[in-house]
């Protein structure tokens, strides 16, 4: 039957509106040949500024359901995966080089840029010997805490992390040990170890963090601990002495553990009382295990050797071997006051034998150090280069600029 003009215009009508309402309601989709509309392909993750080489960056967002999802770094496809019953979906990638890599994401010919992800070293620095005590706490009273680091601050700031041995107490309470030198500084002194240096974790393993007694090494770790400054190698007892502290840059947990070789009586913690852990073998390799299953990288810093010798001994070779064998990647020494070799035993570990004086009332060999900077990826230790300093009087600053 032949239906009358005005009755075909309005069914005309009828079929565009509903064509309207369906692009409508699916928000902007595109609609495919057959009909059907076809989810858009969106991404919800804010790259971070930068990863480490080997650092996992994870990609995450909505396609259709059950689509195959492409992740391409500079158009190469990296990784793939199929979306879930309701589109959502996740990559995951690491860059094994240093470079930009454009991501972009791609699902049935369509595309969504993620942005440019920036892959870098991630550049650690440890320096050795630190006290507030001697000299250095007068000047401090007089010119103000930011006062011995002035001149090397701005270098120690660009690091990622940075690292050195705490050789002092921080207290006010406490009774010097009878030994030929003691240490204390003020709660004041310690601010600017993080605020204007940068630091990020101390060592207090060594032989002057309990010079005035046990109680006061838990003043010690309080005070650094409110800076800002995660400490290592001394504790509570002997379990919280070898707790690592760990640091995530750059998409890497890092793990710091802090051991003394140099143990005066009365200094060492045991399973009750405060104090510093001490070096043994057995311990080495069970600690630096259980950091692994927490951290990708393992770092370890002794406080061991003979004061004024640069060259490891026997004993010193063995600790570092433990740690190496156990799976650690950098090893970084102090106690002899002056700045030794640098080995590599493997393609991808280092051990800095004694880092000497930083901030120390320091005179002919020992004022003259560096500042270690160590570049890491997730497979351990990439590069180095040393940064010589110059100490005038107790002040750090880079050999050659003027104080």
């Amino acid at each position: 039957m032949q239906r009358p003009p005005a009755i075909v215009g309005l069914l005309a009508a009828v079929v565009a509106a509903g064509a309207l309402v369906l692009i409508t309601h699916t928000g902007g989709g595109k609609v495919s040949e057959a009909g059907a509309a076809i989810s858009p392909l969106t991404v919800v993750t804010k790259l971070p500024d930068w990863r480490a080489p080997g650092a996992r960056v994870t990609v995450g967002g909505f396609a259709g359901g059950s689509e195959r999802v492409v992740l391409r770094a500079n158009g190469r496809a990296v990784a793939h995966t199929t979306s879930g019953r309701l589109g959502r979906y996740g990559l995951g990638f690491a860059a094994a080089r240093p470079g930009r890599y454009r991501l972009v994401v791609a699902a049935d010919g369509r595309t969504h840029t993620v942005g440019t992800l920036v892959v870098r070293d991630l550049v650690l620095e440890a320096v050795g010997d630190i006290t507030f005590g001697e000299q250095v706490g007068p000047a401090i009273a007089e010119h103000g805490p930011d006062y011995p680091w002035a001149l090397i601050a701005p270098t120690l700031r660009r690091a990622d992390i940075t690292t050195g041995n705490l050789e002092t107490s921080v207290s006010t309470r406490g009774v010097a040990a009878i030994k030929e030198f003691t240490f204390r500084g003020a709660p004041s002194d310690v601010p600017a170890l993080r605020k204007l240096a940068g630091f990020d974790v101390l060592t207090l393993a060594n032989n002057h963090a309990v010079d005035y007694g046990r109680e006061a090494l838990l003043d010690t770790i309080r005070y650094v601990r409110a800076a800002g400054i995660q400490t290592i190698g001394a504790g509570a007892n002997d379990l919280l002495a070898r707790r690592p502290a760990i640091v995530d840059e750059g998409g890497l947990k890092v793990a710091f553990l802090g051991y003394s070789d140099v143990n005066p009586v009365g200094f060492t913690a045991t399973a009750v009382e405060p104090g510093t852990a001490a070096a043994d073998v057995s311990a080495i390799t069970a600690d630096v295990h259980k950091a692994l299953r927490r951290a990708d990288l393992a770092v370890c810093f002794f406080h061991w050797g003979v004061e004024l010798h640069p060259e490891p001994d026997a004993r010193q070779e063995m600790f570092a071997s433990a740690c190496l064998n156990a799976g650690a990647k950098l090893v970084l020494g102090a106690h002899p006051h002056v700045f030794g070799p640098v080995s590599r035993p493997g393609a991808r570990t280092l051990v800095a034998w004694t880092l000497g004086n930083f901030l120390f009332p320091s005179g002919g060999a020992t004022a003259r150090t560096a500042i270690l900077r160590v570049q890491l990826d997730a497979s351990g230790v990439r590069s180095y280069r040393l940064l010589p300093v110059e100490i005038d009087g107790f002040r750090p600053r880079l050999a050659g600029r003027a104080s």
